[in-house]
């Protein structure tokens, strides 16, 4: 059975799947935002519901994708994008923080899986992505609970691929982002005692959206957003150990030159009413090949200051 045509079209702004007058299922903790984003989507034409969702609730999840199923002629793309940060010494950071963090972007994902998987099954097809970030494959020192989330999440999506490959119009799209411009580290449980930045390049979300579309379209198992996303997998793959010391490394130089702040759990256990927008105003200038210089040398100081601390061993 071949896949069917996806309700979906190529767009080059935001909210690209209410563009395409989709039928949209929006699913989080905070139903102010969600109504905010709802109401957006109308405007563009898209037909929308809303279902306030925790992720880490199987039961829950397991309603929504009922929800989504039987509001109109099935259930075409699932998309997994829940995700949560810790920043901290990993045993100065309270456990409940790293478990929280592992039951959101590990367990969430697992669950939103499990939920969606039967209905692909019953109507044999459907793309099912997830949005996991470079970190599943580049290891983030003082955010250990996030790291073992992101390393499981790829385990995960990888062992399910090898499921469903008797299934040949049911497909696991992953997406491997670099950093973006969004609010989400200023969401972050923070116990490092200092303001947190994400270290450039930073790339607009939108283009994280753009290929969710595609994804949906002409699905991928796995996509790299931004050329720092692949030179970072490539790099910690030739140089594992070296660009694990290089990154705590300038993650502490940067610890000592950051601004003083007080610890937070931030949005894992309670959502938040600031930082609501798409983009978190972290965002570099210039088209995409604008962040050539940055990469480069961010990888060139990277690998030097590895080198110097492996050579100090």
């Amino acid at each position: 059975m071949s896949l069917p045509e996806p309700p979906v079209k190529q767009a080059d702004r935001p909210l690209e799947f209410a563009m395409a007058q989709c039928h949209l299922v929006l699913a989080a903790r905070n139903e102010t935002a969600l109504n905010q984003l709802a109401d957006e989507c109308r405007e563009l034409g898209a037909e929308v519901i809303v279902v306030v969702t925790n992720v880490t609730d199987p039961k829950a999840m397991i309603q929504l994708a009922n929800t989504a199923n039987d509001w109109k002629t099935g259930l075409y793309a699932w998309i997994n994008n829940a995700g949560v940060l810790a920043a901290g010494p990993f045993d100065e950071t309270p456990i409940e923080v790293h478990t929280q963090v592992v039951q959101t972007n590990l367990l969430g994902y697992m669950n939103g899986a499990h939920a969606v998987l039967p209905i692909f099954k019953a109507q044999g097809y459907g793309v099912l992505i997830n949005n996991i970030s470079i970190g599943g494959f580049l290891p983030v020192p003082y955010g250990a609970g996030y790291t073992a989330s992101k390393f499981g999440l790829r385990g995960f999506s990888e062992a399910l691929k090898g499921e469903l490959a008797e299934w040949p119009d049911i497909f696991v799209c992953d997406l491997f982002p670099a950093f973006l411009d969004t609010p989400g580290i200023l969401h972050s449980a923070n116990y490092t005692g200092k303001a947190l930045k994400p270290a450039p390049p930073v790339y607009d979300p939108k283009r994280v959206a753009q290929v969710m579309v595609k994804a949906a379209q002409d699905p991928s198992s796995n996509t790299y957003v931004g050329s720092a996303s692949l030179a970072l997998k490539l790099s910690h793959a030739i140089f594992p150990e070296i660009m694990t010391k290089a990154t705590g490394f300038v993650m502490r130089r940067y610890f000592k030159a950051a601004e003083p702040i007080a610890s937070t759990s931030g949005n894992l256990f309670n959502t938040v009413d600031y930082g609501m927008s798409t983009n978190g105003g972290f965002g570099l200038p210039g088209e995409p090949k604008a962040h050539r210089k940055y990469i480069l040398g961010a990888l060139v100081t990277g690998l030097a200051a590895g080198f110097y601390l492996f050579n100090k061993r």
